[in-house]
């Protein structure tokens, strides 16, 4: 009670006039004498609820309110002016230059892991960010996840729970991790910047913002977030994810790294993509994931292939909220408009986009296996023929998926190399989710899901090998752990998980126990989003360097805990299905792509073709 009088004396300091003022608020929070009597409460005047009364529990709830109403910290000061902000509690804050460097410019809506968050619409010094301590926000929408755009101040990851509110009165509960603004992982970070202001000058420290996503009831009208009590969480911004309805993911590649590119100027990217499903119309998401500054696309078709680079027909325009292009800030993603534009299943397309400025680094899938090109200067995205597109690419840079209307949802596999289709023919397709894919789309009884490879070679389940900020010549990508969020859940109408990983920690010294431990957690965060999960063996790799005798000791000790523990909804045996079963520790010989890690071809053709399609 204290607490609330004191709040509310320092607002009849801000203006509030009057002694008769301040009466009745403390007459709006003391039991009457007959309610002192009986302990029976007179009901609290609704138009005096206090926010300290919402976050301590005196009166009755407080009515939702916009999370902007209840900003209480200031995050974010002019380079000048470093003491107008004291985000941390120590006098440091971000660089509101940084943040308009990086694209985050007040008031615009980012999309990040597909959800779409405005940053704060307040100039620097003013309060921009809510600690939260049981605050209920105003929140509205139907959706799969609920995401929120915080960073934590107590120099550690800060956790805490609360819960969801729905339209029909109920509520669910949530458990939201924040990680440190200084200290958290940089490898899920959704934007990192160049240093921090301090009363006593910058320092030249990463500062780290963050999209957490918790899941919720999907399809139910949100009406409400109830934030956690956990000091040191600070929330910039909240929305409900919206669910894909109506789009099924046809292809898709995962950002292995961030690259040195080109540098591209006024040039024209020509990118061939494989589809899975197909469909009536189509949308293209390009991400700027990694990047430290934001990357201008300009216009922007989408063709079907004859041959190389040339298109057949002509290519059909791409808009961007009705506009030809599209600026993307650092970290975030931009998904364009739907194209009316028939998508054939199993079929090359080519999406074509201009960059208007130069790009020297570009967020990047590094082993596309397809040849892809890149223009003389100019925009040639509505040119026929391949005659501008005079050299050749080898990679997937900033496009990640491409959606097709109608279908029912797509079916995730997140791996390495093998995944990736390593060793497989270039310009062929082989990848064994490709075969998958060509499966799905011939069977009659079987929904006929996209297959979206999430394969990075050289990946790994519980350690990264980009270090997950900044350029970097390493393609391997941030571990399956860390690249959960972005590679799996926020994929477009996703509905089963087939996880192929492990090999690679094996061979680079992990345990059995550390691996299994992270598919574990891969399974039970997947289990939480409603997502059917299957789990493929690890293959054998016998007479490759790093696959020793010691490291297929515990690969066969990974599979039989993948067999036996009752972990997933299903397993694929891919290792029974390609050993050599006179040498259980390597490959048979026709499946071998001849390095003894990876299968080529045929091995790959026979891994797709062991799947119980019933399984999906």
């Amino acid at each position: 009670m204290l607490v609330s009088l004191c709040r509310e004396v320092r607002l009849v300091r801000r203006g509030v006039r009057g002694v008769a003022v301040v009466l009745l608020l403390v007459a709006s929070v003391l039991p009457t004498g007959a309610a002192a009597r009986t302990g029976i409460e007179r009901p609290a005047e609704p138009v005096l609820q206090t926010d300290a009364a919402a976050r301590t529990g005196i009166g009755r709830p407080a009515e939702p309110r916009p999370l902007t109403q209840l900003f209480d910290n200031t995050a974010v000061s002019d380079d000048a002016r470093p003491a107008e902000a004291d985000f941390d509690g120590t006098g440091a804050s971000l660089s509101a230059r940084d943040l308009a460097a990086a694209g985050w410019t007040p008031g615009r809506v980012l999309t990040v892991q597909g959800a779409r968050l405005t940053w704060p619409k307040r100039a620097a010094g003013e309060p921009d960010n809510v600690v939260a301590d049981g605050q209920t926000v105003r929140v509205s929408g139907r959706g799969d996840a609920l995401a929120f755009l915080v960073a934590g101040t107590a120099g550690q990851d800060v956790t805490g729970s609360g819960t969801v509110g729905y339209a029909d009165g109920s509520a669910s509960p949530y458990v939201l991790t924040a990680p440190d603004w200084r200290r958290g992982p940089l490898a899920t970070k959704a934007v990192a910047l160049p240093h921090i202001n301090t009363p006593g000058g910058p320092l030249a420290e990463r500062a780290r913002l963050y999209v957490v996503t918790v899941p919720v009831e999907p399809g139910r009208p949100v009406t409400s977030v109830r934030l956690p009590r956990a000091a040191g969480l600070h929330v910039f911004a909240v929305s409900v994810r919206a669910r894909t309805a109506g789009w099924t993911g046809s292809w898709a590649a995962a950002t292995s790294g961030y690259l040195s590119v080109g540098p591209w100027t006024d040039r024209t990217l020509r990118l061939v993509v494989h589809t899975s499903a197909g469909g009536p119309r189509v949308r293209l998401r390009f991400d700027n994931t990694f990047a430290a500054t934001p990357v201008r696309i300009g216009s922007v078709t989408v063709a079907l292939r004859a041959k190389g680079a040339a298109a057949l027909g002509t290519p059909a325009r791409v808009t961007f909220g009705g506009a030809a292009g599209t600026q993307i800030a650092a970290g975030a993603q931009a998904y364009s408009d739907p194209v009316g534009f028939e998508v054939p299943p199993d079929s090359d397309l080519l999406v074509s986009f201009h960059l208007p400025g130069t790009v020297p680094a570009a967020p990047v899938h590094r082993l596309a296996l397809q040849r892809s090109y890149v223009s003389e200067p100019g925009d040639h995205t509505a040119d026929r023929a391949a005659t501008a597109y005079t050299t050749v690419l080898t990679s997937w840079p900033l496009l990640t998926g491409v959606d097709v209307g109608g279908g029912p949802g797509s079916v995730v596999a997140l791996g390495d190399s093998i995944t990736d289709g390593a060793r497989s023919t270039v310009d062929a397709n082989r990848r064994w989710p490709d075969v998958l894919a060509r499966r799905l789309a011939a069977r009659t009884g079987v929904p006929r899901y996209g297959v979206l490879n999430q394969g990075i070679s050289a990946n790994r389940v519980v350690t990264d090998r980009y270090p997950g900020d900044g350029i970097s010549t390493d393609s391997g990508g941030v571990s399956a752990l860390h690249r959960l969020d972005r590679d799996v859940f926020a994929q477009t109408s996703a509905r089963t998980l087939i996880v192929l990983e492990g090999v690679n920690d094996l061979r680079t010294g992990a345990t059995a126990g550390a691996v299994t431990a992270g598919l574990r957690k891969i399974a039970e965060r997947a289990h939480a989003r409603g997502l059917r999960v299957l789990a493929a063996t690890i293959l054998p790799c016998g007479g490759e360097v790093h696959c020793t005798p010691a490291v297929d000791a515990e690969r066969v000790a990974v599979n039989d805990w993948i067999r036996r523990a009752g972990v997933f909804d299903g397993v694929l045996d891919f290792d029974a299905v390609i050993r050599d079963p006179a040498h259980p520790s390597r490959m048979l010989p026709a499946y071998d792509s001849g390095d003894h890690l990876h299968p080529g071809d045929a091995g790959l053709s026979a891994m797709a073709e062991s799947v119980d399609l019933r399984l999906l």
